[in-house]
């Protein structure tokens, strides 16, 4: 992996987001898991708790102990999807927050739904409002949220500030990416100019791991046509027989052997996973033809004509 720039554990990203680090850097966390305290004052919307970390809660506390104007310090958490890295620090930070988390007549956890709207407590400010995108493919629950205010969308793990994002269903991953391009020039999302000519609702992109993302609707296409790139390698490849075979099934690591052929054989392994993927949504379209096996043994054949 290479060497990644050190970011703050803290950082003030606007006047009305601070990013938290959830002291969980790695391989495929980054510098870690990025949380954030939205809104212009508390109580502040939490968005993602990190991995359970130790060192987090006490960065968190210190935090709204800075900026602390008003109770409670925060009114909800939010979570963008149910891996570890986003969802384990929530016993930790709730007992930061013993005292807000009561036992109450009603339901305190619930799930949230596409378009809904969750608007931000801001005594001092104007009201605010975050905007839920269901956004499927990293894993089948993932969402993004808008927020106007900052011209910003925040990506979970569908969108990351550094390298590309791994995913559950490549399918529902890229018409993810492109509803969420689509959410960048739809005035139902957000605010458009007065005079009718809508402005983007969002530019910056606040990822789950890594730096903010400034061309945000920039990046999202590159993540499309890396993707649909990868895809007609693939169309490519087993559109001819396997070398040696004078049949026309492949086998994903016969993909994998013929794609990879000038990369390190490191690599290969978990490039199986994402080729698999890719042609696990061929099928689905039709454009391929599943003809049994399992994992890297699983055989396919270009459907033409």
């Amino acid at each position: 992996m290479d060497k990644l720039p050190p970011l703050p554990s803290i950082t003030r990203l606007s006047n009305s987001v601070v990013r938290v680090l959830g002291q969980n850097p790695g391989k495929f966390t980054l510098q870690g898991t990025n949380t954030y305290l939205i809104g212009p004052t508390n109580p502040y919307i939490l968005l993602d708790t990190g991995a359970g970390q130790t060192a987090f809660p006490p960065l968190l506390q210190s935090m709204l102990k800075a900026t602390h104007a008003h109770l409670p310090d925060i009114s909800d958490i939010v979570i963008t999807h149910k891996h570890h890295d986003h969802v384990c620090g929530l016993p930790s930070v709730i007992g930061v927050l013993r005292e807000l988390w009561v036992a109450q007549n009603g339901g305190v956890y619930h799930d949230l739904h596409d378009g809904q709207s969750i608007f931000i407590p801001s005594p001092d400010a104007p009201q605010q409002v975050l905007k839920v995108i269901h956004t499927p493919g990293h894993t089948a629950d993932s969402i993004s949220l808008l927020y106007p205010t900052d011209r910003a969308l925040f990506t979970g793990d569908t969108v990351l500030g550094k390298g590309t994002a791994v995913f559950e269903d490549l399918g529902s991953y890229v018409a993810s990416l492109r509803t969420m391009l689509h959410a960048a020039r739809n005035e139902d999302f957000g605010q458009g100019k007065p005079e009718g000519k809508a402005e983007a609702t969002y530019t910056l992109l606040y990822p789950g791991h890594g730096p903010v993302v400034e061309e945000g609707t920039t990046t999202i296409r590159m993540y499309i046509e890396h993707r649909l790139e990868r895809e007609e390698q693939i169309i490519e490849a087993i559109g001819v027989p396997p070398p040696g075979s004078s049949d026309d099934i492949w086998t994903t690591w016969g993909v994998v052997e013929k794609l990879y052929a000038r990369y390190p054989q490191s690599l290969w392994e978990p490039a199986a996973h994402g080729i698999q993927l890719h042609l696990k949504k061929l099928e689905k379209e039709g454009r391929v033809i599943y003809d049994g096996g399992e994992g890297k043994e699983a055989r396919w054949k270009l459907i033409t004509g």
